[in-house]
């Protein structure tokens, strides 16, 4: 099953929606269960969006403001990136490995942008989470309500080492699509073709061509 641009919209807006940690609440996040973290932070960033027109206009430079300050320290964004560029990570320099998480983050910040406008009237029921208390990976069962039918979006989660250091996600599932899984297939024809050097100047590419194009 592909995911067209307004699937790809909600997989974004439910990753950034999910990760969004606002400072009053840190503290919070690492004694919270990844359900009620995923609950919270889902309201939170929904009533941020529905209360600023820019935000839900799909204003790049707040939305890359927002994505910075309170969405990137809460995501294993390195694993997820690795995850998705598949074995080539590994071929990869350290300098290739950064370019690599930056166009991708571009990539998924103007998805996101981009998918602000159809944000109106939707509400997030977070299912019953199905793990035991010592779990350190979990999938969190979610749908977005509101017009048409509800939207399946899934979390999984990883509890980072440390005490206290909370829940990160690094994967999530849209419509029964994985984010990290769509992406790796489309990256793995890329590498094989033309190298990681050309997956990152594909990514460079899109994101160019997407910036040249209104949100």
């Amino acid at each position: 099953m592909m995911m067209n641009r307004r699937d790809l919209g909600h997989v974004a807006l439910g990753l950034f929606a999910a990760a969004t940690l606002a400072t009053p609440f840190a503290a919070l996040a690492s004694d919270e269960a990844p359900d009620a973290l995923i609950r919270r932070l889902s309201a939170e960033i929904l009533t941020a969006i529905k209360s600023d027109p820019s935000i839900k206009t799909g204003d790049l430079p707040k939305v890359i403001a927002l994505v910075d300050q309170k969405v990137m320290p809460n995501v294993n964004f390195r694993r997820m990136t690795a995850a998705a560029v598949g074995p080539g990570w590994r071929q990869a320099t350290p300098e290739q490995q950064k370019r690599l998480q930056d166009e991708f983050k571009i990539l998924l910040v103007r998805t996101y942008a981009g998918a602000l406008n159809q944000v109106s009237d939707q509400t997030i029921q977070v299912k019953p989470l199905r793990a035991s208390p010592d779990d350190k990976d979990v999938l969190v069962r979610t749908e977005i309500l509101g017009r048409g039918d509800p939207i399946q979006l899934d979390y999984r989660l990883e509890k980072t080492p440390g005490e206290g250091a909370g829940w990160k996600i690094y994967n999530l599932n849209v419509l029964g699509v994985w984010l990290v899984e769509t992406y790796r297939g489309q990256f793995a024809q890329e590498i094989n073709a033309k190298g990681v050097d050309g997956l990152i100047e594909t990514l460079a590419a899109r994101n160019k061509a997407n910036a040249a194009t209104k949100v």
